[in-house]
């Protein structure tokens, strides 16, 4: 005997989560990257400044995520690589000041979930799917957490960011780090 679980019957299962609006814990996230340089190695860097919510309906469908990076928070660990990245002639940041994310979808079980969503980079809006993990529900202080890992990739030339060709690699891969305060609960 086997049990088909069908998307309808997912969207309408309950979260292991409680409803509510789920505030990012700063101190306990990270939104972090890889990008290759001269196709031969990797650089590893982290955005400083972001925000996030998650808010989890009564329902998958009900539920969502959203985020804005705050793109002059660049750090790659070299600050005058930084200062370059962030010039009008690379990342422009006085034109594109924010990356933002909306989930449009949310699917899975368990520990192991798909989100979907768009992704804008300065005017331009593009699909993203990440692969999500929920790692559970922890307790600090009086305060519960709830937390995730999220990775993907993005290609560059379709935000317009196609600067330094063979200098650095088309794919940017993304690994985020979330931790949420349970609704009602104040901060960290």
């Amino acid at each position: 005997m086997s049990f088909e679980t069908t998307d309808a019957a997912v969207a309408t299962a309950p979260l292991p989560l409680p409803a509510g609006r789920w505030a990012i814990d700063p101190f306990h996230s990270a939104v972090n990257f890889t990008i290759r340089h001269l196709g031969i190695s990797k650089v590893r860097g982290r955005f400083a400044e972001f925000d996030a919510e998650l808010v989890v309906g009564e329902t998958l469908e009900t539920s969502s995520v959203t985020s804005t990076i705050q793109l002059a928070s660049i750090d790659t660990g070299n600050a005058d690589r930084d200062a370059h990245v962030r010039a009008s002639d690379l990342l422009d940041v006085e034109r594109r000041p924010t990356m933002a994310f909306r989930s449009t979808r949310l699917h899975g079980a368990g520990e192991d979930w798909t989100m979907e969503g768009e992704l804008t980079i300065g005017e331009v809006t593009r699909p993203v799917t990440l692969a999500v993990e929920f790692g559970g529900l922890g307790e600090f202080g009086d305060v519960r957490h709830a937390g995730f890992e999220a990775t993907g990739e993005i290609r560059r030339s379709e935000y317009g960011l196609s600067f330094a060709p063979g200098m650095l690699g088309e794919v940017v891969k993304i690994q985020l780090d979330m931790q949420f305060l349970e609704p009602g609960k104040g901060d960290a």
